[in-house]
């Protein structure tokens, strides 16, 4: 167990990422060292321009993500008359990564503001549950969109069956129950600790096997078999639909194929460095264990850069794939765009604003 110690006791260093830490200090005083299994990076392996980095990339994650997922959930909620399957699915998207987002300020102020962690144990077990649940309801939302397209394409009347709104709402409420079920030991295996008279907020696992238990669960449930189910419905949906001119056209296509790129991009790289995180603490040989933590010391600050510009980059994303109505509709641009899924198949039926005339269950439109 001591082997799994850090070194030194000096100044809490950047590590770990928003399902652990955001670019923060993460060192557990001396009196606690012997209890804690996860990485703690030495002041050696944390460049003194951390800090600087760190409040930079949240700023910039802030100010272009909070703004951008805003004018998504206006657009949704105010200027979309029919919404379709993928529409709805961008709008808790966009929920998601608006919440965690709401977060930032208190970040930054932790990492700027040199006083360790101001504002309490119940609030840092809060913003980092918060920030895990946003990384499990963005892939369990991506895959839901992925789903969805898939049963479009290889069942469309079963598809057209299953779309409605009580079967949307059931689906969005299992997302988001078991995002918030899966995030849970986010909260128990964080912590506030003393050190040098300020205190951090911090990962603690008592016992190695947590920490291999949080992490392999985190990269098992929130990556590895989401993508798999994605990446057999992309590749299915490509084989079916290859010589489709309307499939290359298509605007959903377009929207959830960089959605699903840019959730590939950020948070991949994040999940190796877990799992080479587990690789370490299972290690049998000394200098193989240190090796691997060691990896894990320098590379996670850079891998939390990535994963929280994620909340931030599908307005962005929104952008460039409705530039072509920017011109013509301007704030408008959006919801022209959104509204396009609707028309993507014959026969496909938006899902409207409730009328008295309207039923109560009415079919949503098809997403491909």
């Amino acid at each position: 167990m001591d082997s799994l110690r850090r070194r030194g006791s000096g100044a809490p260093s950047a590590a770990d990422g928003p399902a652990t830490g955001i670019l923060i200090p993460n060192r557990i005083p001396d009196q606690h060292q012997t209890m804690n299994f996860s990485s703690s990076p030495s002041p050696s392996s944390s460049p003194g321009i951390s800090p600087v980095l760190g409040t930079v990339i949240l700023t910039l994650a802030f100010v272009l993500g909070f703004p951008g997922n805003l004018f998504v959930l206006w657009t949704v909620l105010c200027r979309v008359a029919r919404r379709s399957v993928t529409c709805l699915l961008v709008l808790n998207l966009a929920a998601a990564d608006t919440l965690v987002l709401l977060t930032t300020p208190f970040f930054m102020r932790y990492v700027a503001g040199g006083q360790g962690w101001e504002f309490g144990m119940a609030f840092c077990k809060l913003v980092h549950y918060f920030c895990s649940v946003n990384m499990y309801t963005s892939i369990f939302l991506i895959t839901a969109m992925s789903l969805d397209r898939f049963l479009a394409v290889s069942r469309p009347f079963l598809s057209q069956q299953l779309r409605t709104k009580r079967a949307l709402l059931k689906t969005l409420l299992v997302i988001w129950s078991l995002a918030f079920l899966f995030a849970i030991p986010m909260p128990v295996y964080r912590s506030v600790f003393p050190n040098g008279g300020l205190f951090y907020c911090i990962p603690f696992h008592s016992d190695p096997k947590h920490m291999i238990f949080q992490y392999l669960m985190e990269t098992i449930a929130g990556f590895l078999i989401p993508f798999t189910i994605i990446l057999f419905c992309s590749l299915y949906i490509c084989w079916k639909l290859r010589s489709t001119a309307f499939e290359n056209k298509s605007k959903s296509r377009q929207i959830i194929l960089s959605i699903v790129v840019a959730f590939f991009v950020f948070w991949m790289p994040y999940h190796i460095v877990n799992l080479i995180q587990v690789s370490g603490a299972l290690a049998g040989e000394e200098s193989l264990k240190k090796a691997l933590l060691d990896v894990v010391d320098t590379t996670k600050p850079n891998v939390t850069a990535f994963v929280f510009f994620s909340s931030s980059i599908n307005p962005i994303l929104y952008v460039f794939a409705g530039s072509s109505n920017i011109q013509s509709d301007g704030l408008n641009f959006m919801a022209v765009m959104l509204e396009k899924t609707n028309s993507e198949m014959p026969g496909s039926r938006g899902f409207s604003q409730p009328r008295r005339d309207s039923p109560e269950n009415k079919t949503l439109s098809l997403s491909t």
